[in-house]
């Protein structure tokens, strides 16, 4: 980030932020890490796959990609000394445009992330008094959302939607306005602890509800069949990859505040562990409430488990009914979740307003207005109205699928073909306490992109196939594959545009 002293003036070159030492960092990356999907997307992924079965993928997935792609971020953030756009272009004039890419990518994440905080920060309030009465679902969708039928587009704002909205963006804006150590740093620093405390009396509380161990032997009793399955290994990439935050600019971002003699893999090791404990700690914590739930409505387990939107505003809710301490049950669980979201919504718009204040050579307040008053804008325009739902649908399935596994995927493709990768591993090893070598280069370059291909590929024919929730062509076609390749295209523009206040000799010397 840029800061100007009291002697510079507008024109003179700002210096650069950074964090105050590896803690700070720490926590900011995990912040980042930790977030939705651990708590909503991990325990029914981990169900679903095999059980206890799924944690030998899991494993397999962190150490031969999760951790190997985290040191690879470091290294590049930590190297080039810039936002994920210059970074990019500081190794590669031609790979400018992968950094943009990245940073688009977090607009579209970052305007659908705000509306999921603003309904956890409701549905907190809500287990007060348990306001969504016996129908969850109906509450939910009908009288909290007040959800149209069918996609679309609609001007028809709902108050109780937008308002939590608008909160959570004059928050952040606050949050980022502050800076890297003041607002990032200091808010992780806040939030990374009391999230832990908060979701950990969750997770000893849901313990002891009648039913726990029924929901804990449904998780982790392993299908070991499921391990000849190639999906159940491609669902472990998957959620090592989106959960971790890499390839898509966080990391290359945050690593650009790093000092010079951090130690970047150990760093990249507590991340990475710390993220997958929580994990696993969510795991527990929701399937010891749904093994509850199945037991007191006379059910099993499969009958009631769920993943996300559905596990957060409809199951939880119908488990604080039957609950004792229900109430105190709900303050936790939808605490934890905007907590999560919060840490993670601070990073993804760190990506952006990096990028802003490279490219245009602006002030950190300036920056942050520019970016976050017309996110918070769009935000409240496409998810703040009764058609919001699937418009969130919609862009998180293609942001995340043609989005992050695609930048990803050709950006690894690009840095192997370029012969990049030896070159960040001597960096790497130049500070670090564990040293890597051919076979992170191997894994980095060859193993990584072709699972990403994979992935990338079986979506694609599955979708054109398919089609997506039985929503209109029309529909998918401008706000899923058009936005999908939108930010591509952008990416390529802005990449051609000057960069505002750089000249070759601060290019040359990015490094001192």
């Amino acid at each position: 980030m840029r800061i100007m002293s009291n002697q510079q003036t507008s024109t003179a070159k700002p210096k650069r932020e950074t964090f105050s030492g590896q803690k700070a960092f720490i926590f900011a990356a995990i912040g980042s890490a930790v977030g939705l999907g651990n708590i909503w997307r991990f325990p029914y992924v981990t169900y679903d796959n095999g059980g206890g079965a799924f944690i030998i993928p899991y494993l397999v997935a962190l150490l031969t990609a999760g951790i190997p792609l985290l040191f690879l971020d470091y290294a590049i953030g930590h190297k080039y000394r810039g936002s994920a756009p210059l970074s990019f272009r500081r190794m590669s004039s031609k790979l400018e445009a992968f950094g943009w890419w990245q940073v688009l990518i977090n607009v579209i994440i970052g305007i659908y992330y705000a509306v999921i905080l603003g309904w956890s920060a409701s549905y907190t309030y809500f287990s007060l008094n348990k306001a969504w009465g016996s129908n969850h679902a109906d509450f939910f969708f009908k009288e909290y959302l007040r959800m149209a039928d069918g996609a679309g587009v609609s001007m028809d704002f709902v108050s109780a939607v937008t308002l939590p909205q608008i909160g959570v963006w004059a928050f952040i804006l606050i949050v980022m306005a502050l800076g890297v150590q003041k607002g990032v740093g200091k808010s992780s620093a806040f939030f990374m602890p009391l999230l832990t405390v908060m979701f950990g009396i969750l997770v000893v509380s849901s313990l002891f509800l009648p039913g726990a161990a029924k929901g804990l032997n449904a998780l982790f009793t392993p299908n070991w069949d499921k391990l000849l399955e190639p999906a159940v290994w491609i669902a472990a990439y998957g959620q090592i990859f989106f959960s971790l935050s890499i390839c898509f600019g966080i990391m290359v971002t945050y690593a650009s505040y790093l000092k010079r003699d951090t130690d970047l893999t150990g760093s990249g090791l507590v991340v990475g562990f710390a993220n997958s404990s929580f994990e696993l700690l969510a795991g527990i914590g929701v399937f010891a409430a749904l093994g509850f739930m199945a037991q007191a409505g006379g059910k099993e387990v499969s009958e009631v488990a769920t993943s996300g939107i559905g596990l957060a505003f409809i199951a939880f809710p119908a488990i604080i009914d039957q609950a004792p301490m229900g109430s105190l049950l709900g303050v936790l669980f939808f605490g934890s979740l905007l907590f999560a979201g919060v840490t993670s919504l601070i990073s993804i718009l760190e990506v952006i307003i990096a990028a802003v204040q490279d490219k245009l050579h602006w002030g950190r307040v300036v920056s942050t207005i520019v970016v976050c008053v017309p996110m918070a804008l769009l935000s409240i325009a496409l998810f703040g109205t009764t058609t919001g739902l699937p418009m969130l649908d919609v862009l998180d399935k293609f942001v995340t699928n043609f989005g992050i596994v695609a930048v990803a995927f050709f950006s690894l493709v690009a840095m192997a073909i370029g012969k990049y990768l030896p070159t960040l591993a001597e960096h790497i090893n130049r500070t670090s306490s564990f040293k890597v070598g051919k076979m992170w280069v191997l894994v980095s370059g060859i193993l990584t992109p072709v699972v990403l291909g994979y992935m990338l590929f079986s979506e694609l024919t599955k979708i054109i196939k398919e089609g997506y929730e039985n929503y209109p062509d029309w529909f998918v076609n401008t706000f899923g594959w058009g936005m999908a390749g939108g930010l591509i295209v952008l990416a390529i523009i802005l990449s051609r545009l000057a960069w505002h206040g750089r000249d070759q000799a601060e290019e040359n010397n990015h490094e001192q």
